[in-house]
């Protein structure tokens, strides 16, 4: 990918100012919109006190080489009082922006995090080009996003009262001086941008690099046991080799453009020391000027110089954060395109009180095999339904194609909202957290009795789960500590609180017995759940209402025949 061009660099100002404008909109924006105002005032008071500071210094200076005792301690004292209340103003102006600066982390952090999960857009950007690693995008690149724009902000702020405010002292000495130093500004600058211009990509890169790796040894960690007994230390050794060879060499470029960035921004700031002395001394040995004037000159260019040197001197800051900025818009571009794709087509296949496949044909995730060809019917309230085949991964697809985590399709499968139709996978997933909340939705937590909790796990022979682990409000990675038929069951427990309109199971006979299916879809025909069961093996069709089977090349037999006009 080319290096951020000219024309590059108003997009970034367009992202950056339009979260900018979405923290001052946010509930967080008024407190925000206060620390910034705060923040403005203390920098310019640190500005003011500079410029008497200098002043100050200057009268010091001159009381020394004066020799004039009176002058030199009272000068002393104002020196004294001017670095007290500069002090009290930059640790100030450090607390607000450290605040303002969690602040704004925790309103960005949570809306990326709110969008990642909203329309299961954390599903859908998988895979998705120039969007890796988004947990880290999320975490680090937002820490490091707000820190520096708020630091940025301020240095900006600074450098320009800065240049106001010694723009006139440094005038008033030596108008040369102050024209001096504007050239050498201007003339570092473009240097600099010539010589660093790639460190934007390569910052990317970087970012990506790293975040890939200690991506690969969580993944390492997470599946510790399988890698262990399938030895598979060999694979992830070459992956591990292959990520960090890439890693340390994208890093050597970065160190090569440092290098020769660093020689040139050390010779420019070695110089600013001694050109205002080449100017000024002249006039100081001629007799027209104290020598403090020398000192104030001195601080006046170099203060004058750093403000219209910001590029210059942060240049190296500003290609990390230009790359953040940019791997932050891309991720909340990913993600808006992901939810607003996947809300319009929900709407569009919203079809009340029904499942319905309207021509929908199924392929292998290469498209080179027919799958399922062409289903055509409805499955309506209160109906029980078994689908087998011979084939895993005609079961496996289907499952998730009527859960819309599967592009590999043609047709539609038209069905209710996502908190009507209920989905239950093979091996079902428990989060971590209180065995409570695991059971119990968040929106029914005050329905829902610890008495009702108790006894529903009673009636799935799970009782002693909670004398086992002390309670249930114990706190575990369920995942982790359950068996496949423990985590099951409560997955279904979960299901009876919640009562959606339809049920969709993939293949329970591996976590439950024939006589536990048996008792369940009893269970939830009382309750008026639908149920679509995607049977295991062979399961007997006597209490279902459908029979789908599908057999080889996508062919599909119904039992019995839907009729247009059903009775219920």
């Amino acid at each position: 990918m080319p290096v951020e061009s000219k024309q590059n660099q108003p997009k970034n100002w367009a992202r950056l100012s339009k979260i900018i404008r979405q923290l001052i909109q946010s509930k967080q924006g008024p407190t925000a919109i206060r620390y910034a105002i705060t923040l403005v005032i203390l920098v310019i008071l640190f500005n003011v006190f500079n410029v008497i500071n200098s002043y100050v210094g200057r009268d010091f200076i001159s009381s020394i080489e004066q020799k004039n005792v009176n002058a030199f301690y009272l000068n002393a004292i104002l020196y004294a009082i001017v670095f007290i209340i500069s002090s009290v103003i930059g640790s100030i102006n450090r607390y607000a922006e450290e605040r303002l600066g969690i602040l704004w982390r925790e309103q960005l952090t949570w809306r990326f995090t709110e969008n990642y999960l909203t329309e299961r857009t954390f599903h859908q950007i998988i895979g998705t080009p120039g969007i890796e690693n988004p947990d880290q995008r999320i975490t680090d690149d937002v820490k490091a996003f707000t820190t520096t724009t708020i630091s940025f902000a301020l240095l900006f702020i600074g450098g320009v009262f800065s240049a106001i405010s010694f723009s006139g002292v440094l005038w008033s000495i030596n108008p040369i001086l102050f024209l001096v130093a504007v050239g050498y500004a201007i003339a570092g600058t473009f240097s600099t941008i010539f010589l660093g211009k790639s460190l934007i990509r390569i910052n990317y890169d970087q970012l990506d690099m790293e975040a890939s790796y200690r991506a690969d040894l969580l993944h390492i960690r997470q599946h510790a046991e399988s890698i262990a007994v399938t030895h598979r230390e060999a694979r992830m050794s070459v992956r591990l080799k292959s990520r960090l060879r890439k890693l340390v060499n994208n890093f050597r470029k970065l160190i090569s453009v440092n290098l020769r960035l660093s020689m040139f921004t050390n010779s420019y700031n070695y110089f600013i020391q001694i050109i205002p002395m080449l100017i000024i001394a002249p006039s100081y040995m001629r007799g027209e000027i104290e020598f403090g004037v020398i000192t104030q000159a001195a601080i006046a260019f170099t203060t004058l110089l750093n403000a219209f040197s910001l590029i210059v001197t942060q240049f190296q800051s500003i290609s990390a954060f230009s790359a953040v900025v940019k791997r932050l818009h891309s991720l909340d571009s990913a993600m808006l395109h992901s939810e607003t794709e996947s809300k319009q087509k929900r709407e569009a296949n919203y079809k009340a009180d029904e499942i319905c496949f309207e021509n929908f044909s199924l392929y292998s995730n290469d498209r080179s095999k027919l799958l399922v060809d062409n289903l055509d019917f409805s499955i309506r309230r209160k109906e029980r339904w078994l689908i087998t085949s011979l084939d895993e991964t005609v079961k496996l697809s289907l499952f998730r194609s009527i859960a819309a985590i599967s592009n590999h399709s043609e047709g539609k499968i038209k069905k209710p909202s996502f908190d009507e139709v209920l989905f239950l996978p093979e091996q079902s997933y428990l989060p971590p957290g209180r065995l409570r909340n695991v059971i119990v939705p968040a929106y029914l937590n005050l329905e829902v009795s610890d008495a009702e909790i108790l006894s529903e796990l009673k009636n799935m022979g799970l009782e002693s789960l909670v004398r086992r682990f002390g309670g249930l409000r114990a706190l575990k990675e369920w995942d982790e500590e359950l068996s496949l038929a423990e985590k099951y069951k409560i997955a279904i427990i979960r299901i009876l609180f919640v009562k959606p309109k339809f049920l969709i199971l993939d293949r329970p006979g591996s976590s439950l017995g024939k006589f536990e299916i048996s008792k369940l879809l009893k269970l939830f025909y009382k309750l008026g759940v639908t149920t679509v069961v995607i049977a295991k093996d062979e399961e007997t069709v006597l209490e279902y209402d459908y029979h789908l089977n599908i057999s080889h090349f996508g062919k599909w037999t119904l039992t019995p025949p839907q009729l247009p006009n059903r009775i219920q």
